[in-house]
């Protein structure tokens, strides 16, 4: 008879806790190798965890909605399959984690198929003495207690961690939120630990009476943060947006003469496959567009890494193309299948969500015809998709006469950060795109 204790994986270098969203598999099931156990809920990703081996699972140490640390032991297989299941108040008891104990779960939301627990909360009647005389909250400790890296670089740049605002676990603050700070800081001497420094503050979520027979459901995590990272961006962006329609004829043509082929090597080509290569090309071009503020300077990417945007049902989520200008449209075309597929599964690597240049995002597969996106941070620059369909355009002939014509035809938008993307900027990076789909060459299929 052997035991095999499933840990919380640590998902990224900078992680140091997730959250058990959901348990895949009930107490007693069998479980084979590999098969998705659980998911999990971090900062930077949502997954699905699978068994670390086959077996049955015999002791559930993490209930759902709980975050834990990594390597606290979640669960425990057992691999004699004659074995008696624990029963679930001797699961509780049977052995202590091998990390710090996990907290109490929160109370149960409200039943919704696609709400996500929620996250525990550190009650606030349990208090210490602080340094100063007052009353220390648990939640003041939890955000004194960040990851050994985020300290690190506290030290290094004398920031007080408590006055940044976080936006991990209970306030928690991550990597890039003092890394933020940090490049929103002003320049200067800078100050001495406990001294609190100029910053914008936290996100704050006006609160809203809930009427009689109002359905009310917490955000899932993913739909907090990026609720969060979406006010950060207006606040820290002087948002401009550029619109330019497209003649995609070119584009349909030699996607309905190479669709089949492509699909006999397992890939879907898609317009949004040659969108990317238009913008791979085309950021190299004009290298503002792939460009990132910090501070007062200006760091122009050397790396080319489209983030493509992704609707889930639990929110949105943009897994990245690194190195997208050096692949070929088949290239592209596989990678935005995959990445697009893991997110839906919940397969992404934190890794495949990070170190964005450029993003695109495409809600025309809805419907939309045109419409203003916010930047990705800290990116400069996200190109709108619209939805692409016929129409009737005015062409002008050989002979230089007019004719109205049907001809496939689709907006695109861009929206850039004024700080240092100028509308001409903007607009000639959009009117290269532009040429480069309507003039697509049959040699780059």
């Amino acid at each position: 008879m052997a035991r095999i204790d499933v840990l919380m994986p640590q998902m990224g270098e900078s992680i140091a806790e997730g959250t058990l969203s959901k348990w895949l598999k009930k107490l007693g099931d069998e479980v084979k190798r590999d098969e998705p156990l659980f998911e999990i809920s971090t900062d930077k990703v949502d997954a699905e965890i699978p068994a670390p081996s086959a077996g049955k699972l015999v002791e559930i140490k993490v209930q759902e909605g709980q975050t834990v640390p990594v390597q606290t032991l979640v669960a425990v297989l057992e691999t004699d399959k004659d074995a008696a299941v624990s029963s679930p108040a001797a699961a509780a008891a049977g052995g202590a984690p091998k990390a710090a104990p996990a907290p109490k779960p929160a109370a149960p939301a409200p039943p919704s198929a696609a709400a996500s627990p929620v996250l525990p909360r550190p009650s606030p009647s349990s208090s210490a003495p602080k340094g100063d005389g007052g009353v220390e909250t648990a939640e003041d400790r939890l955000r004194r207690k960040s990851t050994p890296l985020v300290r690190k670089i506290a030290a290094e740049h004398q920031v007080d961690i408590s006055t940044i605002p976080g936006t991990g676990f209970a306030g928690r603050v991550t990597k890039n939120d003092i890394l933020g700070y940090i490049e929103r800081a002003p320049t200067g001497a800078p100050s001495a630990p406990g001294t609190r420094q100029p910053a914008a503050g936290p996100v704050v979520h006006p609160t809203v009476e809930a009427w009689p027979g109002d359905r009310v459901e917490p955000m899932s995590k993913i739909r907090k943060i990026t609720a969060d990272h979406m006010i950060q961006s207006r606040r820290t962006s002087a948002h401009v947006t550029s619109f330019f329609e497209v003649d995609y004829s070119r584009v349909a043509e030699l996607r309905a003469k190479h669709k089949t082929s492509y699909a006999e090597r397992g890939a879907n080509l898609t317009y949004l496959a040659f969108i990317a290569k238009a913008c791979g090309e085309q950021l190299r071009a004009h290298p503002i567009v792939n460009a990132a503020v910090s501070g007062d300077t200006i760091i122009y990417r050397r790396d080319i890494n489209i983030g493509i945007a992704v609707a889930l049902e639990w929110g949105l989520i943009v897994p990245v193309i690194k190195h997208a200008d050096e692949l070929s449209l088949m290239g592209l075309t596989r990678a935005i299948n995959d990445l697009g597929e893991r997110a839906r599964s919940k397969k992404l690597s934190p890794d495949e969500i990070q170190r964005g240049t450029f993003t695109i995002t495409n809600p025309g597969v809805f419907g939309s015809y045109a419409g203003a996106p916010i930047i990705n941070q800290p990116q400069v620059a996200i190109l709108g998709v619209g939805t692409i369909e016929k129409r009737p355009k005015v062409i002008t002939l050989p002979d230089r006469t007019d004719t109205i014509a049907i001809r496939v035809m689709g907006m695109i938008s861009m929206s850039y950060d004024h700080r240092v993307v100028d509308g001409a900027d903007a607009d000639r990076f959009l009117a290269d795109v532009k040429k480069t789909l309507e003039e697509f060459p049959e040699g780059a299929v």
